[in-house]
């Protein structure tokens, strides 16, 4: 039997008519928080096909994210944007991958997509403030145990509809991704995350609040 040659496009077959790849090739995507939720938004990212994916967490590895976030044992004690950018580039080593091993910072450069993951409603706030002017789509993944709250936005409305989203700290939720998470939340997550960013790509509007409780098997679109 004759070897079958797959070329470097092939993988991208079955999602061609979803992911417009003319238009994800033109965008530079920005991962803000690389834990439970950023971690698989990272990977899912690469594994549709997106060209240039920056990192930026300033955490290491703890071993307790092996069962959590699907880091690999090995990479206990790594910077979590390290780690990741080794998992990208397993899966295409053709991706540019550029790391932060750092806080967010006012004055980093950013992609024209912006995935927000990270913890706490003021770390949010006050990336939103210095993101908002320079980024044309915005998600943000939040979840608590098996409540995931996904928030779009990519336009001049759904900017405004999202900045009315980042209450005060004492009025949130208590506990964060990292006090009560599991691996299959955060998939859900970040797939509902990536998929606000596939119907930008297509043009279509994006779902600015997602809420999916997984326990109760609700699910709510605003």
């Amino acid at each position: 039997m004759n070897a079958i040659e797959i070329t470097p496009h092939d993988r991208f077959t079955r999602q061609r008519d979803l992911v417009p790849s003319d238009r994800l090739a033109d965008v530079a995507t920005t991962v803000i928080g690389v834990g439970a939720i950023g971690r698989q938004v990272a990977l899912q990212l690469a594994a549709i096909g997106a060209p240039r994916i920056q990192l930026v967490d300033f955490d290491a590895v703890d071993v307790t994210n092996v069962t959590t976030q699907g880091y690999a044992a090995e990479d206990v004690d790594q910077p979590k944007v390290l780690a990741t950018a080794t998992a990208i580039r397993r899966l295409d080593a053709s991706i540019q991958v550029a790391t932060i091993q750092d806080r967010y910072r006012a004055k980093l450069e950013i992609g024209e997509a912006v995935f927000c993951c990270v913890d706490s409603i003021s770390t949010r706030a006050a990336i939103w403030r210095s993101a908002a002017n320079r980024c044309r789509f915005w998600v943000d993944g939040r979840m608590l145990g098996e409540t995931i709250r996904i928030l779009a936005a990519s336009d001049t409305d759904t900017f405004a509809r999202y900045a009315n989203t980042l209450f005060a700290p004492a009025d949130a939720q208590t506990g964060s991704c990292t006090s009560r998470s599991t691996i299959y939340a955060a998939s859900i997550a970040a797939g509902l995350m990536v998929h606000q960013f596939t119907r930008w790509l297509r043009r279509l509007p994006v779902d600015c609040d997602t809420t999916l409780n997984l326990l109760a098997g609700e699910c709510t679109v605003a």
